[in-house]
């Protein structure tokens, strides 16, 4: 039997699920964005990686403001998330050469949310052809690029974005 070695999910199945902290504000008001993985700030919201993500560049588009409901946030802060998951899907095609999307936003822990009180949008880059058997005969996901050096891809690509769309008021 063949073994696949992922130590980095020890971390996430070693979680104390009954914390009271919220790794979304803790990230909000960090300072070390790399530490982080934050790769973008708007004024109302920010762009983080999935420390266990489902592919390589998978991101959470997040209202910087503590909400658990859709209908709490503002309109400028509804419209610049949306504009931050367009942003997302855009750095990902330039730095990653992502070929399409899953968009995704679990609403209540009956949805499937793992963090129930801070909303947030997932973008998931996909390419022709990246399932393979490992999920379906094994439950697993190769990730194929180490988290700092995605980070990094994705950080300088939003740096670009945003200096692209700063003229037009964004």
């Amino acid at each position: 039997m063949k073994q696949l070695w992922a130590p980095w999910r020890g971390e996430y199945l070693q979680q104390d699920p009954k914390t009271d902290r919220c790794i979304f504000c803790e990230a909000a008001g960090g300072t070390d964005d790399r530490a982080a993985l934050v790769v973008a700030r708007g004024q109302h919201c920010f762009v983080l990686m999935n420390r266990f993500p489902y592919n390589s560049g998978h991101v959470m588009v997040v209202p910087t403001r503590h909400s658990g409901n859709l209908h709490d946030l503002d309109d400028g802060e509804l419209a610049e998330m949306f504009r931050y998951i367009d942003y997302s899907a855009r750095v990902a095609k330039r730095a990653l050469r992502a070929e399409g999307f899953n968009l995704g936003m679990n609403l209540g822990r009956a949805a499937g949310a793992g963090i129930v009180d801070h909303l947030h949008v997932h973008v998931v880059p996909r390419w022709v052809g990246d399932t393979n058997f490992m999920p379906v005969l094994s439950e697993v996901k190769v990730i194929s690029e180490h988290l700092q050096t995605t980070y990094q891809k994705l950080a300088d690509g939003f740096a670009i974005m945003l200096a692209e769309v700063q003229p037009r008021g964004a």
